[in-house]
C-alpha cells in the first residue's frame, strides 16, 4: 500500500495578478494563510487554476517556492508540472522538486496527445527520474484524450505514481479504476460538483477549485465521510452544489477569480487568453455569493 499525498480538500489555488499582469505575492501570501486556518488538507500550486500555461518557467517555480515557504511543511504542497512536451515535464519537476514541492501533478499530454501505451510510457519515464510521488490528472474535455482504467492499473504498479486527479465524469469508470488498482492508486474527485460521488467509491478526497472561496466547507465535507457522518457530508454538499456549479459558467479560473474578488480579495484578472467573464455572468456570480453570504 502506498502512502497516500494527502486526504481530504486540496485548493487549486489560483494565482493572484496585480494590473500589470505581474503575480501578486502579498495576496498569494493572505492566501495560503486563509486557508492554513481554513483546514485545507493540502495546496496545488501553478496547475490550470493556477493559470500555468501563462506562467514562465521561472515564474512556476517562484510561486511553488513561495507558497512551499509560507506554509512552512504543515501540509503538502503538490506542483503542477505537466506538458504535452515529456522532456520539458520532466525538467520542470525536477526544478520544483528542487524548491521544496511535496508531490507532483501531471495532466495528460494534451494537443498531441498519445495513446494508452504513450500514457505509461510518457508517466513511467518521468516517474523513474524524480523521487517526489506524482499524482496524474485526467481531464478529457481540456487534453482531448483519456486515461483508461486498464492503463491506469499498469501505472499503478510503479512506486512513484501515487494517484489521480480523476476529472473525466465517467463514475463507473472511476469505480472500474478503484476496484483494479485497490489501495495502488489513490483517486481524487478533479470536479467539485462529483466530490461525494467520488468519496462513495473509495475516492480520498477532492482537488477542488471552490475551495478557493469556501475552504472550510469543502475540507467539512470529506472530513464528514470520512468520520462515517455520510447524512451531514451530503447536506453540505448539496447546499454547497450550486456554487460549485456557477464557478464553472465561464472558462477555469475566470469565474472564480472575478468570484475572489467580489468576496473582497485583490486577486485582479487573468492573463491572455483568458479574459474577464462577461457583464452576465459576473451577475450571477454576485447572485451566488450573496445567497452564500460570500460577497464583500
Amino acid at each position: 500500500m502506498k502512502k497516500t499525498v494527502f486526504t481530504g480538500c486540496a485548493v487549486a489555488l489560483i494565482t493572484p495578478m496585480h494590473e500589470d499582469g505581474s503575480v501578486n505575492y502579498e495576496t498569494l501570501g493572505k492566501l495560503v494563510d486563509f486557508h492554513l486556518s481554513s483546514g485545507t488538507s493540502a495546496f496545488v500550486a501553478c496547475a490550470t487554476t493556477g493559470e500555468s500555461p501563462v506562467l514562465s518557467h521561472d515564474e512556476h517555480c517562484k510561486v511553488v517556492e513561495f507558497i512551499v515557504n509560507r506554509t512552512a511543511k504543515k501540509v503538502p504542497v503538490i506542483a503542477s508540472s505537466g506538458s504535452n512536451n515529456t522532456a520539458y515535464a520532466l525538467e520542470l519537476s525536477r526544478d520544483l522538486q528542487s524548491v521544496g514541492a511535496d508531490a507532483l501533478l501531471m495532466i495528460t499530454p494534451y494537443y498531441n496527445k498519445t495513446s494508452q501505451t504513450g500514457f505509461v510510457k510518457h508517466f513511467t519515464y518521468i516517474a523513474d527520474r524524480v523521487d517526489l510521488p506524482i499524482i496524474m490528472y485526467n481531464i478529457p474535455s481540456r487534453t482531448g484524450c483519456n486515461i483508461l482504467p486498464e492503463t491506469y492499473l499498469e501505472l499503478s504498479k510503479h512506486p512513484n505514481i501515487a494517484g489521480t486527479k480523476e476529472a473525466n465524469g465517467d463514475l463507473a469508470a472511476a469505480a472500474k479504476t478503484a476496484a483494479l488498482c485497490g489501495d495502488d492508486l489513490t483517486i481524487y474527485s478533479g470536479e467539485d460538483n462529483l466530490t461525494l460521488p467520488i468519496l462513495s467509491i473509495g475516492g480520498k478526497g477532492v482537488i477542488s477549485t471552490s475551495a478557493n472561496l469556501i475552504p472550510k466547507a469543502m475540507s467539512d465535507i470529506c472530513r464528514l465521510y470520512f468520520q462515517g457522518n455520510e447524512a451531514e457530508s451530503r447536506k453540505l454538499f448539496l447546499e454547497y452544489l450550486d456554487l460549485m456549479n456557477v464557478l464553472f459558467i465561464d472558462v477555469n479560473p475566470m469565474p472564480v477569480k472575478a468570484a475572489m474578488n467580489m468576496a473582497g480579495w485583490d486577486c485582479g484578472g487573468c492573463r491572455l487568453p483568458l479574459t474577464s467573464v462577461s457583464e452576465e455572468n459576473k451577475a450571477r456570480l454576485r447572485v451566488a455569493l450573496k445567497k452564500y453570504g460570500l460577497l464583500a
